[in-house]
């Protein structure tokens, strides 16, 4: 059984910056292609961003570009979110998310939910 945990969230004022981490297990990341969502309150879930292990083609959602990087540490199982300059706009709870598909959900909107899903992290951009 595929599980995620995330981990790194918390509060930062504008124009800090967090690290978000997924670990897995149950799988070797190499055969999956792990992402984030985040939802605020009242708003739809959104695809942020996600990295495929094995041949390391990266979605990012408009809205986040220039200011997120996604990486994958293979070796740990783990995939980073860092997330540089945050906005108010930027507060949500983050999700982890890992689908064989993950990258065609994502670049391509086919309008599924991925297979597995962390637990979340709070993450909150205010001064």
């Amino acid at each position: 059984q595929l599980q995620l945990v995330e981990s790194g969230g918390g509060l930062v004022q504008p124009g800090g910056s967090l690290r978000l981490s997924c670990t897995t297990s149950g799988l070797t990341l190499n055969d999956f292609t792990i992402g984030w969502f985040r939802q605020a309150p009242g708003k739809e879930r959104e695809g942020v961003s996600c990295i495929s292990s094995s041949d390391g083609r990266t979605y990012y959602a408009d809205s986040v570009k220039g200011r997120f990087t996604i990486s994958s540490d293979n070796a740990k199982n783990t995939v980073y979110l860092q997330m540089n300059s945050l906005k108010p706009e930027d507060t949500a709870v983050y999700y982890c998310a890992s689908d064989l598909h993950l990258y065609e959900i994502l670049s391509l909107s086919w309008g599924r939910s991925p297979d597995y899903w962390g637990q979340g992290t709070q993450v909150t951009v205010s001064s």
